[in-house]
């Protein structure tokens, strides 16, 4: 397996990530177990999860990933050799993944209790990666080639408070590296 440096990290990767998105509602928490084993065994060390998966995504199943792959953990124990990346949800629809019915968004609370549940589930006291699932406005998501440029404008959560948020989470040492997925390159 050939190893690539994590952006500008001092986390090394395997070119090969495990993606994870199916298990709970695609694949047993069996077949999760074997494909992890079988990934480390041929060298892999990165594994990306999220709080929304198993997609598609559904009250039922949501967590199911996160919660797999921490008993997973448990069992195999060695979590320092591993690079474990997952993703707070972003501005959706999702209202059964907050307390209280609330709307996910990135908002610090949110962020807080997102992670939180994550690294509970992981069974793990911190996260590697740590990565916006999608901004905090509108944008192309779920196979959407583009979106309506006279949509009502929506700005949502400051970034600067998202960023903050997540910075309190890097230096109490719960998060080691932040990161943005589903976003825009500009």
């Amino acid at each position: 397996m050939k190893y690539r440096q994590l952006g500008r990290t001092d986390i090394k990767v395997s070119e090969i990530c495990l993606g994870t998105m199916t298990w709970g509602q695609q694949n047993t928490e069996a077949e999760a177990c074997e494909q992890l084993d079988y990934a480390v065994e041929a060298g892999v060390n990165f594994i990306d999860t999220a709080e929304l998966y198993a997609v598609p995504a559904k009250a039922e199943t949501y967590t199911l990933t996160e919660q797999y792959i921490g008993r997973w953990l448990k069992k195999r124990g060695r979590r320092d050799d591993l690079i474990i990346a997952t993703k707070v949800t972003g501005s959706s629809t999702f209202d059964y993944m907050r307390p209280e019915g609330e709307r996910p968004d990135l908002t610090p609370e949110q962020i807080r209790y997102a992670l939180e549940g994550s690294l509970k589930r992981l069974q793990t006291d911190y996260v590697d990666l740590y990565q916006l699932h999608w901004p905090s406005r509108a944008v192309n998501i779920f196979g959407r080639r583009s979106f309506p440029l006279r949509a009502p404008k929506r700005d949502g959560v400051p970034i600067a408070e998202t960023l903050g948020a997540l910075g309190e989470l890097v230096a109490a040492g719960k998060i080691r590296h932040i990161g943005l997925s589903n976003e825009t390159a500009w």
